[in-house]
């Protein structure tokens, strides 16, 4: 039998903020990506994706 250790790391603060600020852009580039890109193409995208991990949608 092994056994295992595990280390916890604890981010700084200026990590977490760098974090939270990094979400905080991708989150807003996706709402308004989506919210301007034409509705086709983000149906298609989608339709896409779902083939794409093999899962029916039709």
């Amino acid at each position: 039998m092994t056994a295992t250790t595990y280390s916890i790391v604890h981010a700084g603060a200026s990590t977490r903020i760098a974090t939270g600020l990094a979400a905080l852009v991708l989150g807003v580039f996706f709402v308004f990506g989506i919210g301007f890109a034409h509705s086709a193409a983000v149906h298609d995208t989608a339709h896409d994706v779902r083939h794409s991990y093999g899962f029916p949608c039709h």
